[in-house]
Parts: C-alpha cells; sequence; structure tokens
C-alpha cells in the first residue's frame, strides 16, 4: 500500500510538472500576444496622431477642417478593420486616442473632435453591423485616455464624447440608443448627467421619448 501510494504520489507530482509546463506556454503565448496588442494600438495611436495634427497643419484652418478630417480619420480607420475582416472593437479606442491628441497638438477644439470621433465610430459601427455599444464605449475610453494624458477635464471630455454617442445612437433606433446607454454609465460618473439629457432628444426622434430609464 506504501509502494503504490508513492507511485500515486510521483504520478500527481509528474502531471503537476506537465500541467505547470504547458501553463507556462499558455502565459508566455499570450503575454507575447498582448505586448503585440500593445505594439499595435500604440503604432495606431501613433499613425492617427501624426496624420490628424499634419493635415490640419496643411490645411491652415484648424477649426474650420477639424470635423471632416476627424470624420474622415474614423471612416479610414473602419474601412481597414474591413478589409481585414477584424478589429474594429480593437481599433476604435487608438484612433479616438490618436485623433484627440493630434487635434490637440494643433490647438484645436478637443470638446467637438470628442463627440464628432464617437459620433463617427457609432454611425461607422452601425454600417458595418458591428456592436454599437462596444465600439462607443472603446471610443469614448480612447478620448479619456487622450484627455487624461494631456491634462484636460477628463469628465467634460466623456461628457461631449458621450454626447456624440448618443447623438449617433438616435439616428440609428431606439435599440442602439439603449445598448450606448448602458454600455456608457460605467465610463465615468459624469457622463450619466449628460446621457439623461440627451436621451429624451434621441427618443423623440425615434418616437419613444419616454424610454430614458433602464
Amino acid at each position: 500500500m506504501t509502494e503504490q501510494a508513492e507511485e500515486k504520489a510521483g504520478q500527481k507530482a509528474g502531471m503537476g510538472e506537465t500541467m505547470g509546463t504547458a501553463g507556462r506556454s499558455v502565459k508566455d503565448g499570450i503575454v507575447g500576444s498582448l505586448k503585440g496588442i500593445n505594439e499595435i494600438e500604440a503604432e495606431i495611436v501613433s499613425l492617427v496622431r501624426d496624420t490628424v495634427s499634419n493635415t490640419l497643419k496643411a490645411t491652415g484652418s484648424v477649426s474650420g477642417d477639424a470635423v471632416e478630417v476627424t470624420r474622415d480619420v474614423v471612416r479610414g480607420a473602419i474601412s481597414a478593420t474591413e478589409e481585414v475582416g477584424a478589429g474594429l472593437t480593437l481599433s476604435t479606442k487608438s484612433v479616438a486616442k490618436g485623433i484627440i491628441l493630434g487635434v490637440s497638438d494643433v490647438g484645436g477644439d478637443v470638446m467637438t473632435a470628442a463627440r464628432e470621433t464617437v459620433k463617427a465610430a457609432v454611425q461607422g459601427a452601425s454600417d458595418v453591423g458591428a456592436d454599437v455599444g462596444v465600439v462607443a464605449k472603446r471610443a469614448v475610453d480612447g478620448t479619456v485616455e487622450a484627455a487624461s494624458e494631456i491634462g484636460l477635464n477628463v469628465i467634460d471630455v466623456a461628457k461631449s464624447a458621450g454626447t456624440g454617442a448618443i447623438e449617433a445612437a438616435g439616428a440609428i433606433g431606439n435599440a442602439a440608443v439603449t445598448a450606448v446607454r448602458e454600455m456608457l454609465l460605467g465610463v465615468v460618473g459624469g457622463v450619466k448627467d449628460v446621457l439623461g439629457a440627451a436621451l429624451p432628444k434621441s427618443g423623440g426622434a425615434g418616437g419613444s421619448p419616454g424610454e430614458t430609464h433602464s
């Protein structure tokens, strides 16, 4: 019995070592993949930031062209994800962050850029059949992260971005408004206030003004 017990203990130890190796392999693979994702996201932020700031500098009309450049950049990003077949929800945050940083670099209106960025992202997500709620949250996350990095009022930027999300969702339909609203309520506390103000107007356009509470 003692020998059998020792043998079983030895087998368990061997299994533990095997699983430990397998676990380490998975861990290393995931870490490598996540590092790769982080590098890709950083590259997207840098690309978008440089593109936006350089384009606005070239036009010579920061305030007048920022909205169109913002929309154009978002369209380009969505087109890219369509071409490769994936990545919209992952890239949205980086694109939004890059736009805000680029607009800020040239002294543009960051609040308007935040609103238009998220608005364009939600509209684009709807056009390609993506999850508008998730895309809206990722876009708002990106604007908030950028605002934090450059020392802007995060709550104000989040409110502006949330307004854009609700405006876009309102044009899509009540289901989109609900999806976006539910996703955004957890982003920043201050977003809840602007959603409460924006939802009745969006709901009125869609036909159910009373549906403003979850």
